[in-house]
């Protein structure tokens, strides 16, 4: 019985071998496809990517870096918030390959960026509420109209007290927190409150937002303002204030802020990107497509309020021109 049981496992072995051959030439190619079509998936790049811009939106590309960084371990993102202005600046030296604004880029910004011959694209990813907060125990704030926001931050050569602003409220001095003249949100508030008429000298500026919470906060007559996450942050320390833009107290909420309700303090949040960086640079190109797809879910989990979907997908449209 041995000899038959030998042949029978060598006949076994021979039809294994002869269905392997016949396998080889299509179940081969197709394995080997697949492995070639996971493999463009799960391709690790590399790469060193620099964005800096406005700390206003800052929490977002924060949030998108480190995403992005969890999927793309050998690409290093490195995010900075030296302020709209001092963004931009960096950006036309070619420090960086995003650049970060809370308002759009000004005209004197395109001429030096095309003097240096750098083509770029701007990019919306959310909706942001510029809030005005006074400290908790303030007790007289129920709102502030666009002219008393102005006749208080503007410069008239002498410290205001809140009495001076609306009649029955406390004779103390006020104390201005305000974002550094570098960051997009000063610039905004600048061109919308103050109709770009000198700062009160007395503010407090930094370019940190959370220098302004923390001054606001110490202090009972402070005011100051910011993005609307920095207040969703510290919203239990802080007190928002309405704001009247000529149709009623408006606060600022998700809803508010995308409808436009909350005027004249709702805006976009921008990030501008070197073209050139994107075709050229893989990472680059990968990684701005990562926060464009990500930008929507990101700036609601950090605070913000995201486009409507069709703005992003037209945005990733016009990031796959840039490839071509």
């Amino acid at each position: 019985m041995k000899p038959v049981k030998v042949l029978a496992v060598s006949a076994m072995l021979g039809s294994a071998l002869v269905l392997g051959a016949c396998n080889s030439g299509t179940g081969g190619e197709e394995k080997k496809e697949t492995t070639e079509q996971a493999g463009e998936t799960d391709k690790q790049l590399q790469g060193n990517i620099q964005v800096d811009g406005s700390s206003t939106v800052y929490p977002i590309m924060e949030a998108v870096s480190e995403e992005y960084m969890m999927e793309q371990p050998d690409v290093k993102v490195t995010v900075g918030f030296s302020g709209t202005g001092g963004g931009f600046e960096k950006f036309i030296a070619g420090e960086t390959q995003l650049t970060n604004a809370s308002r759009p880029i000004k005209d004197e910004e395109k001429a030096s960026l095309e003097e240096k011959k750098v083509d770029f694209t701007e990019f919306k990813l959310a909706f942001d509420g510029l809030s005005v907060v006074v400290n908790k125990d303030n007790d007289w704030v129920d709102h502030l109209t666009v002219e008393e926001l102005q006749k208080m931050w503007v410069d008239n050569g002498k410290p205001k007290k809140w009495s001076d602003i609306r009649e029955g409220w406390p004779e103390e001095e006020i104390k201005l927190y305000s974002p550094g003249t570098d960051s997009g949100t000063f610039d905004y508030f600048d061109e919308v409150i103050l109709e770009e008429q000198q700062i009160d000298k007395g503010a407090t500026l930094s370019e940190d937002d959370n220098v302004l919470v923390q001054g606001v906060t110490g202090d009972k007559n402070a005011i100051g303002y910011f993005g609307y996450a920095y207040y969703l942050e510290n919203k239990d320390e802080l007190k928002v204030v309405p704001i009247d833009g000529g149709k009623g107290p408006v606060e600022p909420t998700n809803e508010t802020i995308e409808s436009g309700e909350y005027a004249p303090l709702s805006r976009p949040l921008y990030t501008y990107v070197s073209n050139k960086a994107v075709a050229e640079d893989e990472a680059v190109y990968d990684y701005v497509k990562f926060a464009l797809e990500n930008a929507g879910a990101l700036s609601e989990e950090v605070g913000y309020v995201k486009l409507p979907d069709e703005e992003y997908t037209k945005a990733l449209e016009t990031l796959e021109g840039l490839k071509k």
